[in-house]
């Protein structure tokens, strides 16, 4: 992959062959690969939800730093906030900052 490729505002590389990719695309055209997930760890946001939830630190690791810093200063919503999201990451529903489901592994 040359180092002089300019991506445009909607571009990005495909992490395993390293073209040039639509964000909107799903798959690689060159390779295959499926490319949707936000390459953030479900079990991470898991652990981090249950023990750390109700500081928001999960909210930190998938990007969301204001509803970070929100769930934070109010315990979690007095951890009722912090339970919903444990809830929506165990069933799948719950969406990183750029609106990408977590990535099991």
């Amino acid at each position: 992959m040359p180092e002089s490729t300019k991506l445009e505002y909607n571009e990005m590389f495909c992490n395993s062959c390293g073209s040039v990719v639509k964000k909107e695309a799903e798959i690689c055209p060159k390779c295959g690969i499926r490319l949707t997930g936000s390459g953030k760890d479900w079990i991470t946001a898991v652990l981090l939800c249950f023990f750390l939830g109700v500081f928001g630190i999960h909210r930190f690791y998938t990007g969301s730093t204001v509803i970070g810093i929100v769930q934070l200063l109010t315990l979690g919503g007095c951890g009722i906030w912090a339970f919903i999201d444990l809830i929506m990451i165990l069933v799948g529903a719950y969406k990183d900052a750029d609106g990408k489901p977590l990535v099991r592994k």
